[in-house]
């Protein structure tokens, strides 16, 4: 059944691949979600582009949603300017919305929402989430949604930049309590309480990637 999924992901239909430069990729990709606004504190886009560039030190490609705004635009530049292989995937309709970023290795353009949602889930080995707002939400419940049904294994990280991500935790875990969801959706994703533990955890999974 992944395979199947998979592979279904990797022929999404109606999208185009444009490949910007040449930057090599690595053999691990994370897909990162986050914000199309920086928010109100300027340590959440410091610690995206320390996400960014902690991603390129440590030979990782990155995945995102392909505009040039926000906390996707900071950790995108930052692991663009670092050397990693970057690539973007957005909707036709989001091209001028998001300011589309251009100069990337590659930016795969899509006919819809959901198919650059399928896109970004094919394209990762895993999945790290930032702040940011309802779209980003909605991005990591839907891959945790998809985990749930048996359609992944890919693990799902939440960096917890100044507690964002206590309120997303508690609301799972209400969900659990109230009987809306079985307990071992709370296993499904974890928590990292910084950049640097997040990419600590990510050279972990790569390595037992590797070994499997």
């Amino acid at each position: 059944m992944l395979a199947t999924f998979t592979s279904a992901c990797h022929e999404a239909a109606n999208s185009e691949s444009e490949p910007m430069n040449d930057v090599v990729m690595s053999s691990y990709s994370v897909t990162v979600f986050c914000g199309s606004s920086a928010g109100v504190d300027p340590l959440y886009a410091a610690n995206a582009k320390k996400l960014g560039e902690g991603l390129a030190s440590h030979g990782m490609n990155m995945v995102f949603g392909g505009g040039n705004v926000g906390l996707m635009g900071i950790t995108a530049s930052a692991a663009l300017a670092a050397g990693a292989h970057v690539t973007g995937i957005i909707p036709d309709f989001l091209r001028q919305r998001e300011v589309e970023f251009h100069g990337l290795s590659e930016l795969i353009v899509t006919d819809s929402m959901h198919t650059r949602k399928r896109r970004l889930f094919a394209l990762g080995d895993v999945f790290v989430v930032l702040p940011g707002g309802l779209g980003t939400y909605d991005e990591t419940f839907e891959i945790l949604t998809w985990k749930q049904l048996g359609r992944h294994d890919k693990p799902i990280i939440l960096c917890d930049i100044l507690g964002w991500a206590q309120p997303f935790l508690a609301m799972v875990t209400q969900t659990v309590e109230r009987g809306f969801a079985k307990p071992n959706v709370l296993e499904m994703f974890e928590m990292q309480p910084s950049v640097a533990a997040t990419l600590a955890r990510l050279d972990e999974l790569r390595s037992s990637n590797l070994q499997s």
